[in-house]
């Protein structure tokens, strides 16, 4: 069912509603537009909106312009800190915004964004960003293939590690939401890795090479179920896995989604839901229960790239099944929920 829809200033590739409590309303979606000529440039901005699905509202409440954003990520609820909203910039940026509410008509809560922090990583473009669940370090992929860890402590960045951990560029860069020392990546390399970083260097805890047959795009922890996994890749392909033999990790499954996944949501109340974007193919709702994985509903609505997309978090406990997602080249931004009814 669709709610509400808008055309944002550049190429979308990115949107997040915020997990923290009395601003699930805010949604944050980025963009990258790359100006070709003789002086190339990579511009972007980032949007906040206030998403009322009951009443079919989706209005823009402040935007930022910024450098070309491939990723943003708010701090995780439960966190000391908050909410805060990562960005992973092309001009090697890491930078941290706050929301604040700032008086004005609108009457919205969090309907401003203060730069609090940024961070040069690299000369290298920052593809991906990941929060640990305590919100005081950030993890991120380089389009050179290094990762790097930036400790966020009392408001200010700095880089506390970085190593080359890939041939090519890193898209995926996720902390174990269970087990925080631990970090995977993925790459265009094809490679699949986990790093331990109780240690110094990092220490490789385990590294696939041949499951993926293209690039990897996104990996995604269970929120639920501290054994499983999700990876994402161009070659079309969801995969589950079993991590809980950490040197052994064993990949139980895969479904075919008829684009390379881009991006994984899991359902914020619904442990087996999946929300995924799929290039090519717009967007699916998946279930992914066990060793089995089944498609539920797709969406295709959007007329170019699916990259961006997130499940609105329900207030006080109560189930909410509203989705963004956005699409690249058309700049499209849509709010909607799923036609079929969505079981506990």
């Amino acid at each position: 069912m669709d709610i509400a829809h808008c055309h944002l200033d550049g190429n979308a590739d990115a949107v997040e509603f915020c997990p923290h409590e009395s601003f699930d309303n805010i949604l944050a979606a980025c963009t990258y537009t790359l100006q070709e000529g003789d002086q190339p440039s990579r511009t972007g901005s980032i949007s906040l909106f206030d998403v009322d699905a009951d009443s079919s509202r989706l209005s823009l409440i402040h935007r930022v312009q910024t450098a070309g954003i491939f990723d943003i990520k708010w701090s995780p609820f439960g966190a000391t800190v908050g909410p805060l909203l990562a960005q992973a910039g092309a001009d090697g940026y890491v930078r941290v915004h706050k929301l604040e509410s700032c008086s004005d008509e609108s009457q919205v809560p969090g309907n401003s964004l203060l730069e609090v922090s940024d961070e040069q990583v690299s000369s290298s473009m920052c593809l991906c960003i990941d929060w640990n669940p305590s919100a005081t370090s950030l993890a991120v992929g380089l389009s050179d293939g290094s990762v790097s860890i930036i400790s966020f402590l009392e408001s200010q960045l700095s880089i506390s590690r970085d190593w080359k951990a890939h041939d090519f560029e890193l898209w995926a860069a996720s902390f174990d939401i269970q087990q925080p020392q631990l970090m995977y990546t993925g790459s265009d390399d094809c490679k699949f890795s986990c790093w331990d970083m109780r240690d110094e260097p990092s220490n490789l805890a385990f590294q696939s090479r041949k499951a993926h047959t293209m690039g990897i795009c996104c990996i995604t922890k269970s929120p639920s179920d501290p054994y499983t996994l999700l990876t994402g890749s161009y070659d079309e392909h969801l995969r589950v896995w079993d991590v809980r033999s950490i040197a052994k990790p064993v990949h139980e499954t895969s479904i075919s989604l008829g684009g390379g996944v881009w991006r994984i949501k899991y359902h914020p109340s619904v442990p087996d839901l999946v929300l995924t974007a799929c290039m090519h193919n717009g967007f699916a709702v998946v279930k992914v229960k066990d060793d089995k994985a089944e498609v539920l509903e797709t969406y295709n609505k959007h007329g170019s790239l699916a990259y961006g997309a997130d499940w609105q978090r329900g207030c006080l406990g109560r189930k909410n099944n509203v989705i963004a997602t956005c699409s690249f080249y058309d700049r499209l931004l849509r709010v909607w929920k799923p036609e079929g009814d969505i079981q506990e």
